[in-house]
């Protein structure tokens, strides 16, 4: 499909419940309200289409956005390229998956996040450790070093009340899911998620809720799912 076919399919699903429901959540005023059940239609045909991704990426519309992480490539990000989209991420349906899940898949993964989370940027930080929690769902268990992720643990049981509004949620995330794709980790996992308790994030005008760490992780326990992996973060 070419650029403006997408965006007179993006248009022609918007509705105003739906940007009624994303405004509520941080959304911009720059989108139609497109159901993500509705951008699957379009993700089908197309699949992968980078160049498009990018271009859709670039209008600042946040359907656009969003449907241009489902059908970008992640191995063809460039550092740059991945700074670009997370600086200019809208909101955190954006920032937290679009953005999250290419870098997640990516060969950039874990050193862009390291450097990230180092940075004083709020958009960088809410995006490294949404993609760190995102990654570890993804990449092979022996690409995992452990040792780091210990450290990045005890970081965010320092850091986490602390920290920027959307960090604290994605740092809180990053735990969990450190205690679900590490097997012996997981124990230490729910120990810390103990020790950090309860999470204050603003969520806006909205139900949402930020997730207790260790019921949560006991919850994918219970399931049989710890150390699962996913063949994409896309969803």
């Amino acid at each position: 499909m070419e650029f403006q076919e997408v965006m007179d399919f993006l248009e022609s699903k918007g509705n105003e419940s739906t940007c009624k429901i994303y405004k509520k959540h941080g959304a911009p005023e720059n989108m139609f309200g497109v159901k993500v059940s509705d951008l699957k239609i379009i993700q089908k045909k197309i699949k992968i289409d980078h160049d498009l991704a990018m271009e859709l990426f670039d209008t600042g519309n946040s359907d656009a956005m969003y449907f241009a992480g489902l059908i970008a490539d992640p191995k063809q990000f460039s550092e740059k390229d991945f700074e670009k989209w997370a600086k200019n991420s809208l909101w955190y349906m954006i920032a937290e998956y679009a953005v999250a899940w290419n870098l997640g898949e990516s060969d950039l993964w874990m050193n862009l996040c390291l450097k990230w989370i180092n940075s004083e940027d709020e958009k960088l930080e809410e995006v490294a450790w949404a993609a760190l929690g995102c990654g570890l769902g993804y990449v092979l268990s022996d690409e995992i070093d452990v040792n780091v992720h210990k450290k990045l643990l005890a970081r965010v049981e320092k850091e986490i009340h602390s920290s920027f509004n959307r960090t604290k949620y994605t740092m809180n995330n990053y735990v969990i899911a450190l205690g679900a794709a590490v097997p012996e980790l997981t124990e230490l996992c729910k120990q810390v998620g103990e020790r950090i308790g309860k999470v204050d994030v603003n969520v806006g005008d909205t139900a949402c809720k930020v997730p207790l760490i260790k019921p949560y992780i006991e919850k994918i326990e219970a399931r049989g799912n710890v150390g699962k992996k996913k063949k994409t973060l896309k969803c």
